[in-house]
């Protein structure tokens, strides 16, 4: 019944929107062959579908219907509830699934919003493509990627069970979603630019009107970009958050582009410029999110994070091109209709500050595109397999950081179309002082190296300017007699704190890479050791078993405090390796981090290594600290929260509130749309 029920859900989402694309499209180029298009009566019919298949398939799930292939394959009866429901988008299948599914719903949200503009061309156009881009994965659905499809003839008594990565930490209930919905939330501003450029209607309305729903999306991708790499922390044992992996940078370059539309997309609608720079944006954040799709669905490439191999290869390349030459080629096709009226009046302004930011992200995303396909291409050219290292990114990462740090400390206190460095330095004093306190003490406390200590003075620097536009912000609407809710609400206050969160998480990243020290230590039953001003005690060894899986844990004292035990374990069904979890005595200064790697003695398990050169009864601990990494977890929870705040619906503004702001802060706009750096 489940697989029943999950093929009519993909064929009605298919049917529902093929018929709705062709007839949008009919309706606009031969409206005298088409009757009246209804797209809210469309969109439901998609999201219908592809509800019915998503119940259809997290029934099976927490049913356990091994009778579908995918589900035998992807769940056991032991398999706890949180991670049958998240089993659903586990694997290939059921993550296109999911993807369809979240794209119909913000195709249904922008059908809604705009609904009483329906009839204006751009909305039409835009409400096509929407309908196309569903129709093509629900299409890959209903042909190589259908969850439903294939059944089994002698159901087992129980299946295979989740990867074991995928049952050992509830952040594989959120992460991906996260993720998913801000692939999904590119598409938008990818259909208003199309229609733009169909219509010819290439002004500031339009794109400016879809920077709040990129705005959505860049909060979702970020917040799940930081899940993500909390989990690989957590999960993987290796003490690290990021690798530089393919599939890392296939979420972190959409993120990057979307920054850029963010902030460019605001001298639009300030000053009618980068017209051209911002429909490029908008297409190429698309882009990449359907590369992201190419590289972690066809099986290209060998990735903790990927998935199998398929045969989606070919379709989602192909998509990737065709979105790139009718994007491109449209603007190409524009572009004598996209001059901006005016120009830069002064580089040194803030209209100059928004191209440096642009810049320092496009041209990183460059960077990291180049990094990650060039294996692919080398193989494909050399038939051979070549690797590009973490050292690659890091050489251009850090200094662009630094830089951009101090981007976002100059950047709120310039005026637009002006530049008086005596005004700019009256603004920026308090923080420099601040940041020049701030670099003496990390000194004084024993922090060496350029990098470092740069980053905490430049991070410095732009955390008391974006607080000093925050203050003046919400003084400024306090005195027009608005709540504080509202006062810290809105496109500026709430812009400031994202740049806040992206300045802790900055620092997080920096200390803990430069001051990460490693080893290794050997330990003895009640033996004690001493690693980078921190105690070990081994305790003892304890096995435990479960009804998902059985294992043996360390017992270590830290610190002569709590006890931590992390542990080697082995899941059952699915045939794997054992899987190592890590123990995080973890705090605001830093976390120490454990790994059982290994125990004296010879023989074979499926336990922890054995090692016969130890003595019997001895331990390999890795110990990991890592000064200040709780401070990622804790900026992406910030810019998680800035999202929100800067989503919220915009005040108006009224000419007093300009005039008080102007009277707290000479020269300054009290509207710093969005976010800013």
């Amino acid at each position: 019944m489940n697989g029943l029920l999950g093929s009519i859900g993909v064929w009605v989402g298919f049917v529902g929107a093929l018929t709705s694309a062709v007839w949008a499209i009919g309706s606009l180029l031969r409206p005298a062959t088409f009757p009246r298009f209804r797209p809210v009566v469309a969109i439901a019919v998609v999201v219908s579908g592809g509800f019915l298949a998503l119940f259809a398939m997290e029934h099976a799930f927490v049913t356990h219907d091994f009778t579908l292939s995918y589900v035998a394959e992807n769940n056991a009866r032991e398999t706890p509830f949180l991670y049958n429901l998240s089993g659903m988008w586990s694997a290939l299948e059921g993550s296109i699934l999911l993807w369809a599914v979240l794209l119909s719903l913000v195709s249904a949200s922008v059908i809604l919003v705009y609904a009483k503009r329906r009839e204006d061309s751009v909305v039409r156009w835009a409400t096509a493509v929407l309908f196309t881009v569903c129709l093509f994965f629900f299409g890959i659905m209903v042909g190589p990627a259908n969850p439903f499809s294939k059944t089994v003839g002698a159901p087992p008594a129980d299946g295979a069970g989740p990867n074991a990565l995928l049952q050992n930490n509830p952040l594989v209930a959120i992460h991906p979603p996260l993720l998913y919905l801000g692939f999904v939330g590119c598409t938008v501003p990818f259909a208003f630019a199309i229609a733009m450029l169909i219509t010819g209607r290439v002004g500031e309305e339009w794109l400016v009107a879809t920077r709040k729903w990129m705005l959505v999306c860049w909060t979702a991708l970020s917040v799940g970009i930081v899940l993500g790499a909390w989990w690989s922390y957590q999960v993987l044992g290796w003490g690290g958050f990021w690798a530089w992996d393919p599939v890392e940078n296939a979420a972190l370059m959409p993120w990057l582009i979307g920054t850029a539309f963010l902030h460019s997309v605001v001298v639009q609608e300030r000053r009618g410029l980068f017209r051209v720079w911002n429909l490029s944006l908008a297409v190429a954040a698309f882009a990449l999110t359907v590369l992201a799709t190419f590289l972690t669905r066809s099986g290209v490439i060998q990735s903790v994070h990927a998935f199998s191999a398929s045969t989606l290869g070919p379709l989602l390349i192909t998509a990737f091109t065709v979105v790139v030459v009718v994007g491109f080629g449209l603007i190409a096709w524009r572009g004598d209709r996209m001059r901006s009226p005016v120009g830069i009046d002064q580089p040194f302004g803030r209209e100059g500050a928004f191209v440096v930011n642009n810049l320092l992200f496009v041209g990183f995303t460059l960077v990291v595109l180049l990094g990650t396909v060039f294996p692919l291409l080398y193989e494909a050219l050399k038939g051979q397999q070549v690797t590009v290292g973490g050292q690659y990114f890091n050489v251009v990462a850090m200094p662009a950081a630094i830089f951009l740090l101090f981007v976002m400390a100059v950047a709120p206190a310039m005026s637009w179309r002006s530049a008086s460095g005596a005004v700019l330095w009256k603004r920026l004093q308090l923080p420099s002082w601040f940041a020049a306190v701030t670099m003496l003490v990390t000194v004084l406390a024993g922090v060496r190296g350029v990098l470092p200590i740069a980053a905490f003075g430049l991070g410095a620097f732009a955390a008391a300017s974006a607080l000093r536009t925050l203050a003046l912000t919400v003084r400024t609407v306090r005195r027009q007699g608005s709540s504080w809710a509202r006062a810290v609400s809105g496109p500026t206050a709430g812009g400031m704190v994202v740049h806040l969160g992206v300045i802790v998480l900055a620092l997080g990243i920096s200390a803990s890479s430069a001051f990460v020290q490693r080893t290794e230590l050997v330990l003895l039953p009640g033996q004690v050791k001493h690693f980078d001003g921190h105690q070990f005690e081994f305790l003892g060894l304890h096995d435990f078993k479960d009804s998902v899986k059985s294992g043996t844990e360390v017992l270590v004292k830290v610190d002569q405090g709590g006890i931590f035990r992390p542990a080697v374990s082995s899941y059952y069904g699915r045939p794997v390796p054992s899987v190592g979890t890590p123990a995080i005595d973890a705090s605001f200064r830093g976390d120490v981090y454990l790994t059982f790697d290994a125990v004296g003695g010879t023989g074979s398990q499926s336990g922890p290594q054995l090692i016969p050169n130890l003595p019997n009864g001895a331990v390999a601990l890795g110990i990991v600290v890592e000064p200040l990494i709780g401070w990622i977890w804790i900026g992406g929870l910030i810019v998680g929260i800035g999202g929100l705040l800067a989503v919220a619906p915009r005040r108006k503004r009224r000419d007093d509130v300009g005039g008080a702001a102007q009277a707290a802060s000479p020269g300054t706009s009290p509207s710093i749309d969005l976010v800013q750096s």
